[in-house]
């Protein structure tokens, strides 16, 4: 009864324990030998500092890893790291310092041309590893590579063992490797053709917004023919009036301004008329304007047409809000929307400050507009230029929206309208009381005619006088 209860049992129980002991150990050193999986907390990979990241960063490319810090690019490229291994194409520090364009430099570290720098940086990355040992050979059907920029990048090696990425030679391969990661240097930055063709366009308009308008010719008003051209001097205005060009004579069309059909092919007004109505829809508020510019009425055809011929505009635009108030009645009549637009269109170039300065020196500022002959009147009020008068008066509310030198857009808030007309009550009233007076003159007339022929003694034929 004793061996049964205190000898076998007890050595069973301590073999059970000590084999579950071990167990549990070995479980737990099993566990801990596994990788563990990021907290749920975190959404961001953890970058550990054997990183190409890290490595980049840390670098002689520091113009680069510069870069990248300004482009805002360091959770995206931690994000793809996490996902992936990555290929980075580093360009030498003298590629970024003195053998790039100034011009477009500045241009990349401009605070607008945000998305752009990021193409660029991201055009110099391949969501892949590629070693110097897995270089593509030969020049014929050198496969390309798709970069995180959704941009192609082709990889090619000629005969004499230069590596190369696009146009750009490989001067240190295998610069850095990690586990994640391996850095190529490169002799020469690498742009994607988006961020060229941003780039020309800026510059381009910058160009178009530095030159003076040329002269038009001048139509005789009588013959409606062109008269002799003369020189003109360089920054005059065009000689033609404004009015003439969009209503010519009925006999002949007065011939377009030196524009892009001339020598040297300065104005776009096409491609002006377009930024502008984008610029309009990118900045908020003015859809409306820009949809009665472009779908409503062909003002925005005209109005490029206009800027291509040498003439420069400053649009005043109502905000939605303003246009919201309009009522069906005022814009049912046929050609309704294209006069309340050409009411704000004056054909002058003036930005906020020169408007201003007007209305704070002078007053009140008649500016002209497209709405003949009605003039548009512009004065100070509450430190802004209030434009109208009375209940139809509206306010300068976001000004220079859009300047380019060519095209000047002052956001108001009001829709403005020409002021009506007035009857001409008080000349009728004035006639009325000169026929009265006359009138009475002629009675008195009569009687002294009376009065003569009865002194002459006529008195018998002239019975009807008295």
């Amino acid at each position: 009864m004793d061996y049964h209860i205190y000898g076998v049992p007890r050595l069973k129980w301590i073999k059970i324990f000590f084999l579950t002991a071990v167990f549990c150990l070995s479980t737990h050193a099993h566990a801990s030998a596994l990788p563990r999986k990021p907290s749920s907390s975190s959404n961001s990979p953890q970058i550990n500092s054997n990183s190409v990241l890290v490595a980049l960063l840390d670098s002689r490319y520091t113009e680069l890893a510069e870069l990248v810090e300004k482009a805002l690019l360091l959770p995206t490229l931690e994000d793809a790291v996490g996902k992936h291994n990555i290929t980075i194409f580093a360009p030498r520090n003298e590629a970024l310092e003195r053998d790039l364009d100034p011009e477009f430099k500045r241009f990349l570290l401009e605070p607008g041309n945000l998305r752009s720098l990021q193409t660029l940086l991201l055009f110099h990355i391949i969501p892949n590893r590629i070693g110097s040992g897995e270089w593509p050979g030969g020049l014929a059907g050198d496969p390309t590579h798709g970069t995180l920029s959704n941009d192609r990048l082709s990889l090619a090696s000629k005969g004499s063992g230069v590596k190369s990425v696009d146009l750009a030679a490989v001067v240190h391969p295998d610069a850095i490797v990690r586990p994640d990661g391996v850095i190529h240097g490169i002799e020469r930055l690498l742009i994607p053709l988006s961020v060229e063709e941003d780039f020309n366009r800026r510059r381009s308009l910058r160009s178009i917004s530095a030159v003076l308008p040329e002269g038009a010719p001048e139509v005789d008003p009588r013959t409606h023919r062109l008269k002799k051209v003369l020189p003109v001097p360089a920054g005059a205005p065009p000689v033609l009036p404004i009015y003439d060009a969009m209503a010519p004579g009925p006999s002949l069309a007065p011939a377009p301004a030196p524009g892009p059909g001339g020598p040297r092919g300065h104005f776009d007004g096409e491609s002006q008329v377009k930024d502008f109505i984008q610029t309009l829809l990118h900045y908020g508020g003015y859809n409306e304007m820009a949809d009665i510019l472009v779908n409503l009425t062909s003002l925005a055809t005209e109005m490029g047409r206009l800027v291509s011929e040498g003439y420069v505009l400053t649009v005043l635009a109502p905000n939605d809000e303003a246009m919201a108030k309009l009522t069906t009645d005022q814009l049912s009549e046929p050609g309704a929307p294209e006069q309340i637009m050409y009411y704000h269109l004056v054909p002058e170039y003036q930005t906020e400050e020169s408007m201003y300065n007007a209305v704070r020196r002078f007053g009140k500022v008649r500016y002209d507009t497209l709405r003949l002959p009605h003039k548009v009147v512009a004065q100070e009020a509450d430190g802004s230029v209030k434009f109208g008068e009375g209940d139809g008066s509206a306010y300068l509310f976001d000004p220079d929206i859009y300047t380019d030198g060519r095209i000047s857009v002052q956001g108001i808030d009001g829709v403005l309208f020409p002021p009506e007309e007035k009857e001409s009550k008080p000349e009728t009233k004035t006639s009325r009381a000169a026929k009265v007076v006359s009138k009475s003159r002629r009675g008195k007339l009569m009687e002294v005619a009376c009065r003569m022929l009865g002194a002459f003694g006529q008195d018998s034929r002239f019975t009807t006088c008295q």
